[in-house]
């Protein structure tokens, strides 16, 4: 493997990051503190605890989540796409650079950055509410799972995207839908049953729920069914991506 060629990759994409570090940090936390204004004041004031945890807490989970997720795809799909649209991803595919060395280059700096927004909306939340994390590692295993997972994701829709409204089409009208009916602001215990059942079937909720259980020790399923489902889809993506590589799918046309 060319380590120095994933490297460089990936320095390139992180130097991005960094020239417009001020609103890729800022917007999420002013609109983090806004989620717990209304959430956290005004729906918290009606509920004041979930399964044993305050409100305000309880949310937390859910909102890393939901960055950490859409963050991942945005940036991802942004980093293999603008190449495309330009045509340096030509250049990238005529070097001596493998299709793991590309992956790892173009994902692994997506995955970083939205860890760092993860975690700055981790430590804004400390501002609100005050919670301890019951299982750090687990939660540490838990954001870098889901940051490379949906960082996959996110390139594999970068490369199948034809122009920007493809681009964003996904995160928009599914991903995020997903994280907010998966179980960010509630716990499906407070559903009725038949949609109990109907959240069962949204992925995104094992995540959450699997999240959720590094910082207070509960959840509505079992931890190891949240790792079967992270490391099950990060395994579809692995499979998609190689089939992209093997064929050019929208790479060399």
């Amino acid at each position: 493997m060319n380590i120095q060629a994933a490297i460089t990759i990936y320095k390139f994409e992180m130097a991005r990051f960094r020239r417009t570090i001020f609103q890729s940090l800022v917007a999420p936390i002013i609109t983090t503190s806004l989620y717990f204004v209304v959430f956290g004041a005004a729906i918290g004031s009606k509920i004041e605890t979930i399964n044993g945890v305050s409100y305000g807490s309880f949310i937390v989970p859910g909102l890393i989540m939901l960055y950490l997720m859409t963050e991942s795809i945005n940036n991802a799909a942004f980093g293999i796409y603008f190449p495309k649209f330009v045509g340096s991803i030509f250049e990238v595919l005529s070097a001596p650079v493998s299709s793991l060395e590309a992956t790892v280059g173009y994902v692994g700096a997506a995955a970083s950055k939205s860890t760092i927004i993860g975690l700055m909306i981790f430590l804004t939340s400390n501002l609100f509410v005050n919670h301890d994390i019951k299982y750090p590692l687990v939660m540490a295993i838990f954001i870098i799972l889901t940051a490379i997972t949906f960082s996959l994701f996110g390139f594999i829709i970068g490369i199948w995207a034809q122009n920007w409204e493809k681009l964003s089409i996904i995160p928009t009208l599914l991903v995020t839908p997903l994280v907010f009916l998966g179980g960010s602001f509630y716990s499906i215990d407070m559903l009725p049953e038949f949609w109990q059942k109907v959240s069962l079937l949204n992925p995104v909720f094992y995540l959450i729920s699997g999240f959720r259980w590094s910082f207070f020790g509960t959840s509505e399923i079992p931890i190891a069914l949240s790792i079967v489902a992270i490391l099950s889809f990060m395994a579809i993506c692995l499979a998609v991506i190689a089939i992209i590589f093997k064929t050019g799918y929208r790479l060399r046309t």
